[in-house]
């Protein structure tokens, strides 16, 4: 079979790095670039000397070409992921797929009639250290989850388009897409600028998931150290993902707490406190770029759905810009409804037995996205 044929757009901080990855991978073919920054693309055209060179969407829509990858600022996403949707490709979006929801979802729903594939790059996803968290906790070695704590935070490097938040925690809401597999029921943000553009540079925010299910996430531009951690604890286990450490990027923590059993116990509130092993589970080593890139080309050439795929990309960005207006009401916390995530299955209002949480008596189970409807 011929390889996925490949139009890369845009050519600043990202762009080179997707250039390598499509070009590495044994399933595509990078057939063209496009940037409208013309010492951008003579740079590349040095490196690549065999690849073509577009100035402009015109130019390189005209270009015989499978799919188009879009690495522009995340204000230009939409109407070039339209444009390239309309001429028949399939579209990989860098992330957040767009700056708004409605857009969004008319990307959704555009792909849907174009019957091709919309793919975001979370990149986190293909991780090999979040892939293996997923499967400690679909094994259930963490028990119920209580909350996330995230921390990722660096000196720089300001965006002049969008503020911290859209910058840097649309890596860890999509980490907790993924392994939370429920919707966010509310979110609040509080966060400042210390610049003259009003552009948050630091910022803090909190999704409730509901059913005591919390998760904190701090982003900042001003730290003068680099921070990359996530804490999930569980009511069995936690893990800790720390991605500067190369060599145990996951540990689990046998640590915790347990109450009194029965009504006494918790009237009294009995707490007894557990510490067992730290443990390291085996990483295996890979590029999660790569892994993103092969996904995206089986997909395309397989029809299948992507891990990444636009309704995860909609429910990021409907996050996103909660959290934006909630930057705005100075932390006011901002109801999220399911309305314009048609594809969740809301299940009924009163739950009967056979729909309560076994492991949590007299609290019904969180309602998880029925992956059968995510088409």
């Amino acid at each position: 079979m011929e390889k996925l044929k490949v139009g890369i757009i845009g050519c600043g901080y990202w762009g080179p790095n997707l250039i390598r990855n499509f070009s590495a991978c044994p399933l595509t073919e990078v057939e063209a670039v496009c940037d409208a920054n013309p010492a951008r693309l003579a740079t590349i055209g040095q490196a690549y000397s065999h690849l073509k060179l577009a100035s402009s969407l015109d130019e390189l829509l005209e270009l015989p070409l499978d799919a188009a990858v879009i690495a522009t600022p995340v204000s230009t996403h939409f109407p070039i992921a339209q444009r390239c949707l309309e001429a028949g490709l399939h579209v990989l979006v860098e992330k957040p797929l767009t700056s708004q929801v409605h857009e969004a979802q008319a990307l959704i729903h555009l792909a849907e009639r174009q019957q091709r594939i919309l793919m975001v790059d979370h990149t986190y996803l293909f991780n090999n250290a979040v892939r293996k968290i997923k499967e400690l906790i679909e094994h259930g070695e963490l028990g119920e989850l209580y909350y996330i704590d995230s921390i990722r935070i660096n000196l720089g490097l300001f965006q002049h388009d969008i503020n911290v938040v859209w910058d840097l925690a649309p890596h860890d809401l999509s980490i907790a897409d993924y392994l939370v597999g429920f919707e966010a029921r509310s979110t609040s943000a509080w966060g400042c600028s210390h610049t003259n553009r009003g552009t948050e540079d630091i910022a803090y925010v909190n999704v409730d998931y509901g059913d005591q299910m919390l998760a904190n996430f701090h982003v900042n531009w001003l730290s003068p150290v680099k921070v990359r951690q996530m804490i999930f604890a569980g009511s069995r286990k936690s893990v800790v993902f720390n991605e500067l450490n190369t060599t145990e990027p996951v540990k689990v923590y046998d640590r915790g707490i347990e109450f009194g059993e029965g009504a006494e116990g918790r009237h009294k509130l009995l707490v007894g406190y557990r510490t067992g092993d730290v443990w390291s589970p085996h990483v295996e080593a890979g590029e999660a770029l790569q892994s993103m890139v092969c996904h995206f080309a089986e997909c395309v050439r397989e029809g299948k759905t992507p891990i990444s795929d636009g309704w995860m990309g909609l429910r990021i960005t409907r996050l996103l810009d909660a959290a934006n207006r909630s930057l705005r009401a100075q932390g006011g916390r901002v109801v999220l409804s399911h309305g314009d995530l048609d594809h969740v299955h809301a299940g009924p209002s009163t739950l009967g037995p056979s729909e309560r949480d076994p492991d949590r008596p007299g609290r019904p189970a969180r309602p998880r996205r029925d992956v059968s409807l995510l088409r």
